[in-house]
């Protein structure tokens, strides 16, 4: 028997990965020891042999604690060789030697001599890498190993003292990434100082979900004015990182690499100066501890339903928790608008509730009353002036404008003010007013699909005259409860509405108002108002009066329980799943993995004014292409509804049983539709300029087939835009497509996805997406979802002038 077959089977993933040349060295080795040989034949072999006398001191199966004279002089004479060790050497012996201790060997000092040895022989970093957790893990669940080498295991990773005060931070908190490097490399004289150090050691002890009071009463007493700052300068940084590509990790003698926002041991810490924050009395804390859980709270890209840091993310908010008070308000509620992590969204909806009841309002009531001004005038601009120039903050844009001494606007800040502080305030609050609008406008549309109800002297204070949320909500459509329905207009007495004919309302301060929404009118009234905003150029925030409606089908109503209206799709996984976490929608996780208990498939879920939506998805696309990870591309299946107070079930067939689709409220159906037509509008592998392998048929029956509700839409706002245009004569809509005649050939655009055919043939003309000039200057009556209006006209302008194009992947296709 040789030391692979002896070593035991309940954990040969220590040797299961060894190469076919080192099990035969390990062979000629065991070979050599049982003839009396205890050293290897070559110079090269020494880290080979080193190994393979880790694997000597296996007693087999049943453990033990003595071991024969001959492998403990083996031992002893390996710790002392002159062997240059590497990472991946000293990874595979400390985990033989881990697997041995867990097997009911005892002699701890024989069993971690070469390890330590090896270890020994490393640069500091490195012994990081290759001990990772193991104080941890030794501590929490094996004590006598832990009792006989933590002592040892300091020694070896503390840096000595002439490693300086970057040392000094390594020993707390490691350089496992690069954010914990660069704390030390910049921070670590200020770090390492002795009116901070101790509460650094302080925060790298923040190991539980919460802090408690002895935790704080500790921190408070270490807090130190320079303390202070660099809190506020390193969680800023925070605020900014994103994802990294983390150091090589050493495990089980195995190397691999990931991608990472922080390594666990400096999220301890940093979590430790988010606590803090819980001390520190100063008007920058509650903005700050916003940014970092928006950052932490959001995946890739500041979005979708994965954290960069849960914990951060977490902890961040439970501080803005305890400090309480209406300041808090405003970081949380931009955090509702990003995060979709539902542990965070629950912790943020309790901080906000606990808040609320703390001033006597609702949730709602709360964030209507707390939106920022940041100084704004009515008009919606701050102006500050700093020495001889003006600088304006203005919502428009937003952006900073700068009027220099000689009184001209200029584009950039002027020379003079470019250092003066007053500039770098300017430009922080710039900064939060980006976040606070896509809040403002988020909260707006979902006071619409909800049908909160205000007083008419509520809509005018908090929305109509606030120098912030104003800018959209002078735009929208307000209606008296079961009354008519105006755009607000100031006059020298107050606000009033006014209708698409004109005439004028002005509702008492107490009448009820909600804001109108299409579902509730007839087609005339519809068609009233989307000439009403086209004629006098009012630019909704977002689909108001050309919103989609989505009404119960023949199709629908013979399903009964579920609607398959947007079934049977192809969509471009990653971008859809992104897209429904920012409109509300959590749970979808698919992917290769754990077939057998269903990982390839999934549902999104949607929860709206007590009821939960269900839309089923399935991998669409093979397993190797992708990695055997998550799905490129994801199928879509039926949508289902269920009471949010009931237990939703299943068929037999794994199809989720919903209630009677005649039972879900209009609105309710109307607006989960909506949200499926735009994830299918935006994401669709049918819109790609070619078909994508394994789905052309899909691409060709999308690409051209019959419009959606939302293309619907498009088509009637066309109708509208399209006589003002200066290519009107040559442009005409069909059922499905514009008509564009062009000098050179006669094209169709389809309404739904953009693509183009040629007449006389109808042979496929691939265009990318450009910016032209022509079409972003026509007038849009609202801020677009997905873009496709804007991208029709595009096109539409430069094919209405075919002879100009000279791009060659254009006109080669024209002439073939």
């Amino acid at each position: 028997m040789g030391v692979i077959a002896d070593f035991p089977s309940s954990h040969d993933y220590v040797v299961r990965g060894l190469d076919d040349s080192t099990r035969s060295t390990f062979d000629r080795f065991d070979a050599a020891f049982d003839a009396g040989s205890e050293l290897p034949g070559e110079e090269s072999d020494l880290r080979t042999f080193g190994r393979w006398a880790q694997l000597r001191l296996s007693l087999g199966l049943e453990g033990g604690h003595d071991h024969d004279e001959r492998v403990l002089r083996l031992t002893r004479s390996v710790a002392e060789a002159d062997i240059l060790w590497t990472v991946e050497d000293a990874g595979f012996l400390w985990s033989a030697a881990h697997a041995l201790m867990i097997w009911r060997h005892t002699d701890y000092a024989e069993l971690y001599r070469i390890p330590l040895a090896a270890t020994l022989r490393l640069n500091h970093a490195d012994r990081r890498r290759v001990l990772g957790s193991t104080q941890d893990w030794l501590r929490r669940y094996h004590r006598p190993a832990w009792d006989f080498l933590h002592e040892r295991l300091d020694d070896v990773l503390t840096e000595p003292a002439g490693h300086g005060p970057a040392g000094a931070v390594r020993n707390i908190i490691w350089d496992y990434d690069d954010f914990a490097v660069m704390l030390a490399e910049e921070y670590g004289s200020r770090l390492a100082a002795p009116e901070v150090l101790p509460l650094l050691r302080h925060w790298s002890t923040a190991g539980s979900s919460k802090p408690g009071d002895r935790w704080l009463a500790t921190a408070r007493k270490l807090l130190t004015p320079e303390a202070v700052g660099l809190v506020r300068e390193i969680l800023a940084r925070v605020a900014a990182r994103r994802e990294k590509r983390a150091d090589d990790q050493v495990a089980n003698g195995y190397e691999w690499t990931a991608t990472g926002f922080l390594y666990q041991r400096t999220t301890v810490s940093v979590r430790g100066m988010v606590w803090t924050c819980a001390l520190i009395d100063e008007p920058w804390v509650p903005s700050l501890l916003g940014d970092v859980a928006l950052t932490c709270g959001t995946g890739v890209g500041g979005s979708g339903a994965n954290c960069r840091s849960e914990m951060l993310a977490n902890a961040a908010v439970n501080v803005l928790a305890r400090r309480g008070g209406l300041e808090t308000v405003a970081p949380l509620a931009r955090l509702q608008v990003k995060v979709r992590k539902k542990t965070v969204l629950n912790n943020v909806a309790r901080t906000l509730d606990a808040v609320a009841v703390q001033a006597g309002l609702s949730r709602e009531q709360l964030l209507d009353r707390t939106v920022p001004t940041f100084g704004l005038g009515p008009d919606g601009v701050r102006e500050v002036r700093i020495g001889d120039h003006l600088v304006r903050l203005c919502s428009d844009g937003p952006a900073l404008r700068f009027v220099n001494a000689a009184g001209r606007t200029v584009k950039s800040a002027p020379q003079a003010i470019r250092r003066n502080p007053v500039l770098a305030e300017l430009k922080g609050t710039l900064k939060e007013l980006r976040q606070a609008l896509p809040a403002e406008r988020f909260r707006l549309e979902r006071a619409l699909v909800e049908e909160r109800m205000w007083r008419w002297h509520q809509v005018t204070e908090l929305f109509l005259d606030h120098p912030l949320t104003g800018r959209y909500a002078r735009h929208l459509i307000w209606q008296i409860l079961q009354g008519p329905a105006g755009v607000p207009v100031r006059t020298d007495s107050g606000w009033e509405l006014t209708d698409p004919r004109g005439r004028r309302i002005r509702p008492n301060p107490d009448t009820p108002v909600l804001l109108w929404h299409p579902i509730r009118e007839s087609a005339d009234e519809v068609r009233a108002w989307r000439d009403h905003l086209l004629e006098h150029g009012i630019r909704q925030p977002y689909k108001q009066a050309f919103r989609e409606v989505y009404l119960l089908t023949p199709a629908e109503e013979r399903t009964r329980v579920h609607s398959r209206r947007f079934a049977g799709h192809v969509l471009r996984y990653g971008q859809a799943k992104a897209l429904l976490n920012q409109r509300g929608w959590t749970d979808l996780a698919i992917g290769h993995w754990d077939y057998e208990c269903g990982g390839d498939q999934g549902e999104a879920v949607k929860e709206l004014s007590g009821w939960r939506a269900y839309w089923g998805m399935h991998v669409a696309g093979g397993a190797e292409a992708d990695g055997w990870g998550t799905a490129s591309f994801c199928a879509t299946g039926e949508i289902a509804f269920h009471r949010v107070e009931g237990a939703p079930g299943r068929y037999d067939d794994g199809h989720r049983e919903g209630v009677p689709l005649t039972e879900v409220p209009p609105l309710v159906l109307s607006e989960v539709l909506r949200d499926a037509d735009l994830a299918v509008g935006v994401t669709s592998v049918g819109l790609d300029e070619r078909a994508t392998g394994g789905h052309e048929d899909y691409w060709h029956s999308y690409g051209f087939g019959e419009l959606t509700e939302a293309a619907r839409t498009r088509r009637d706002a066309l109708a509208r835009l399209l006589p003002r245009l200066r290519i009107a004569g040559r442009v005409e809509l069909t059922d499905r497509f514009l008509r564009v005649r062009g000098d050179l050939r006669t094209y169709k655009i389809h309404l739904g996805s953009g693509n183009i055919l040629m007449e006389p043939n109808d042979a496929y003309l691939c265009i990318v997406p450009g910016a032209d000039g022509a079409a972003r200057a026509v007038f849009l009556p609202f801020e677009e979802d997905g873009g496709m209006l804007s991208v029709i006209l595009s096109k539409a302008f430069l094919l209405a002038d075919d002879t100009s194009i000279t791009d060659p992947t254009i006109t080669r296709q024209l002439v073939s």
